[in-house]
């Protein structure tokens, strides 16, 4: 199902529940007609697209939760009570989630529907803001898998258009949402400018990636995935969808080859999402002595994003820059001193080979002198014989 379809069909169930009260219903319907008006304009569209859906199926299913927490009483009846005392149970983790567990998006209730458009249409937002006067962001979750059980995972994997969702994933290191809807025209094979290999430049385009990304294209980093592409590519038409299947397929795809590997996250155990792919490659590539500023414009993150900072804390990456260089001092100093034996090694055997060169010469000289000798030696004797035949010369 499309996010389009979820939002049309949620709204429906929203505006017409019975289980919520008409003034709270009231509200919801004010608020949905604001909030499509704005995402066209903010976002210069003349309809709603995907991304727009995908976020106001988000308000459907906070709106839902937060009429829940107040036990569907009409929100312009509110009190600054009622509303610390909710505040209070999911900071203190007394309001869990489907899996038993405190939201973890608790901020994302706060700015977006308590001290938001939501509670002022209820005239209560003043009310929340000085309920949640303390609140400060959370933060940012650190959750990421090793290049090993990357390959544990990759490895079990038969299916060839499977695989290559997963080396997508872990080269470009954008969201399954974006991966699916990739097309052939959307892949231009060419030759690296390093090493001569076959290379494809993945286009990133605006109505396929997060609105908050830059629009951007990107080479692919391992053969392995040029591999993939080759034999998905051939035969479809520029316009066809790379993968025939859709996110929840996706989704059952991971969790079937993170089940057989028991692949996790570092660093509490979590289990494999697709979403743990990108703070992965951005883990790997910082581990292989990538920048942040790279890592970053790969993630198409702005310049100013502070988004994997966190990432690097965790890591040490800026920490370990000192070490680092004084590895690398010890590494020249001993390649110097290396360079310097070899240095004298070479000469000495320079030297070696200048003497054998003279001893081979006066060897030669002398063997040369002996054999001048012998024919002289010879020849005294010649001599000897034919004018003094009756001298015995010794």
């Amino acid at each position: 199902m499309g996010w389009q379809r979820q939002y049309e069909n949620g709204k429906t169930k929203l505006f017409s529940a019975t289980s919520i009260c008409a003034v709270n219903r009231s509200i919801f319907r004010e608020f949905f007609e604001y909030e499509e008006r704005k995402l066209k304009r903010q976002n210069g569209l003349s309809e709603l697209d995907s991304g727009c859906y995908k976020t106001l199926c988000g308000y459907v299913l906070k709106f839902k939760n937060v009429n829940m927490w107040f036990k569907n009483k009409p929100w312009r009846e509110l009190t600054e009570q009622d509303i610390r005392d909710v505040y209070d149970a999911l900071e203190d983790g007394k309001i869990l989630n489907r899996a038993g567990k405190p939201f973890a998006d608790r901020n994302s209730y706060y700015y977006k529907i308590f001290k938001s458009k939501p509670f002022r249409l209820a005239g209560k937002s003043e009310l929340a803001k000085n309920v949640i006067e303390f609140t400060v962001p959370h933060a940012r979750e650190v959750r990421f898998f090793t290049e090993e059980t990357f390959h544990q995972m990759v490895g079990i994997i038969s299916k060839s258009h499977h695989a290559l969702l997963f080396w997508l994933a872990w080269d470009i290191g954008e969201n399954i949402g974006t991966l699916l809807q990739l097309t052939k025209r959307d892949f231009i094979r060419q030759t690296s400018r390093y090493g001569n290999e076959p290379e494809y430049l993945v286009n990133l385009a605006t109505g396929k990636i997060k609105r908050s990304r830059s629009t951007r294209s990107e080479p692919n980093l391992y053969p392995e995935t040029v591999r993939f592409l080759d034999i998905a590519l051939n035969g479809l038409n520029d316009d066809d969808l790379l993968f025939q299947f859709g996110h929840r397929q996706a989704q059952k795809i991971l969790a079937a080859v993170a089940r057989k590997t028991d692949a996790r996250c570092e660093p509490h155990s979590e289990s494999v999402r697709w979403k743990d792919f990108r703070s992965s490659m951005a883990c790997h590539l910082l581990r292989k002595g990538w920048s942040v500023d790279e890592v970053r414009a790969r993630l198409g993150h702005k310049p100013n994003s502070d988004a994997i900072s966190h990432y690097v804390s965790y890591l040490a990456i800026d920490r370990s820059r000192p070490k680092q260089k004084l590895h690398e001092g010890q590494l020249q100093r001993a390649q110097y001193e290396l360079q310097e034996v070899r240095s004298r090694d070479r000469l000495a055997g320079e030297r070696i080979r200048t003497q054998q060169k003279q001893l081979q010469v006066m060897h030669s000289a002398w063997q040369k002198t002996m054999e001048d000798i012998r024919e002289l030696r010879e020849t005294l004797e010649l001599l000897q014989r034919r004018l003094f035949p009756d001298i015995q010369i010794s």
